[in-house]
């Protein structure tokens, strides 16, 4: 039969891709482990380095909120600061009612950009 001798010629035959894998013995470790340092650092500064930036900003500005600030947050409620608690701001919505929301939700001031675009935004 024809398969079972074309099989056999396939499973025995060198591949290129199994020869690249085996290591030359006298190479250093350092230099087999270099590929994934350079994507580790490209990750960092692609990814983890502007999240932090983002963030940071978004802080400064949830810490600097004062009573008075005609603000927005996120699910788009508008509203103006009634009282600042530790984690969380009261918004006076309408004459006589305020809400308690968490102070991360706070987005943005009324009529300005958000603090942080969304991630689609450029």
């Amino acid at each position: 039969m024809i398969v079972p001798e074309l099989l056999t010629r396939v499973l025995a035959a060198p591949t290129g891709l199994a020869m690249s894998a085996q290591q030359d013995p006298s190479q250093p470790i350092w230099l087999s482990l270099a590929p994934f340092a350079l994507i580790l650092g490209i990750f960092y500064f692609v990814i983890l380095a502007p999240m932090r930036k983002r963030q940071k900003k978004v802080t400064e500005f949830q810490d600097s909120l004062k009573i008075g600030d005609k603000v927005v947050t996120t699910s788009g409620l508008y509203g103006t600061v009634a009282k600042i608690g530790d984690n969380s701001v009261q918004l006076k919505i309408a004459e006589k009612v305020n809400v308690e929301v968490t102070r991360a939700s706070v987005a943005g001031y009324q009529g300005q950009d958000p603090v942080v675009p969304e991630q689609g935004a450029l």
